[in-house]
């Protein structure tokens, strides 16, 4: 499966002593790109589980919907020719 993931930001996020979770002790990073307190998981990942392997995914205001393609900028203008 593949997801499409926008992120804002234009530098990295740095980690300090309040990051740590005070029940936990750890900080888990978010690979799945859902969180709402990226980059720190937030457990946003279990509603992936269910996805389909050759199929992408778009989540968008809290909805998960399959897309067929996606085209970019690039394949955009390649396509004029």
């Amino acid at each position: 499966m593949t997801r499409l993931v926008e992120l804002e930001e234009r530098g990295p996020r740095r980690l300090d002593p309040s990051d740590i979770d005070d029940e936990k002790g750890d900080v888990a990073v978010c690979q799945c790109g859902l969180s709402e307190s990226f980059p720190f998981c937030d457990g946003s990942h279990r509603r992936t589980h269910d996805e389909d392997e050759g199929t992408t995914y778009v989540y968008e205001d809290g909805q998960r919907r399959e897309v067929e393609r996606v085209v970019t900028a690039e394949d955009a203008s390649d396509a004029g020719d």
